[in-house]
């Protein structure tokens, strides 16, 4: 049977946090009224990561261990996307800095219409538990600005990892994608406004892990992988005639 969510989680390396993240996510949606699916990405792990997900799936019935052998976290979440059964396509970090229960938030605006609908820190309603260090929050806004300018007025935070999909909006998305990296992100939600998916950015609880992978100069490569983005639209890149495109979310 068709599930109604496939949950994507890219993992490289995360042999201590998935375990604990993926009893979580299995607890919270066997509860719920709906069908599902887990679809954990390997993505190169030198740890145990993958046999940890073989054991799970013993656990959990319907878990799925796909391995992708190409660099980069937005190839991982690309594979499990296309991959992916779901009526709704749901990525999260391994980490469960974002709840897998803040899901539930999401369904009434799909429900409304929207085909792409995105957790957020910066808006109104959202929790960092515990708040950034100053120098993280001070390089996420003037980047979130940079990013506004360039390609996505109005959308307040590209970066959660914590973002879902219509089947239709994945299908449409994410073959189209040329970044591997951090941009990622920014390149799902800009080719999701060109093809004329509506958006949703609702406010989440975020919880910041200390020992993240994140650097700060992550953020710097975001900016040039931004502007990058940015050429392949002003050239179309894609080959697609996105005027055409406009009209999914009638």
């Amino acid at each position: 049977m068709k599930p109604y969510l496939s949950v994507i989680i890219p993992a490289r390396n995360e042999a201590k946090r998935l375990p604990l993240t993926l009893i979580d996510i299995d607890k919270h949606l066997s509860r719920r009224d709906f069908s599902y699916e887990i679809i954990v990405v390997d993505n190169n792990s030198s740890d145990a990561t993958p046999e940890i997900v073989r054991r799970f799936e013993h656990l959990i019935g319907n878990l799925r261990l796909l391995e992708h052998r190409s660099p980069g976290k937005g190839g991982a979440v690309t594979a499990g996307m296309l991959h992916a059964k779901g009526s709704i396509r749901l990525f999260m970090d391994a980490d469960n800095a974002t709840s897998i229960d803040q899901f539930d938030g999401m369904i009434p605006y799909f429900k409304q219409g929207y085909r792409v609908v995105i957790g957020s820190r910066d808006i109104a309603g959202s929790k960092l538990v515990p708040p950034q260090p100053w120098y993280k929050r001070l390089s996420g806004n003037m980047g979130n600005i940079y990013i506004q300018a360039m390609l996505l007025p109005g959308i307040w935070d590209t970066q959660c990892g914590f973002k879902a999909f219509t089947e239709e909006a994945a299908l449409g998305i994410f073959p189209l994608l040329k970044t591997n990296r951090w941009a990622f992100d920014v390149e799902i939600l800009a080719l999701a406004k060109r093809l004329g998916f509506a958006i949703k950015e609702i406010p989440v609880t975020w919880v910041n892990d200390p020992f993240s992978q994140v650097k700060l100069t992550t953020y710097f490569q975001v900016l040039y992988e931004v502007a990058k983005i940015k050429i392949w639209f002003l050239t179309n890149s894609y080959a697609i005639d996105f005027k055409s495109a406009i009209g999914h979310n009638d």
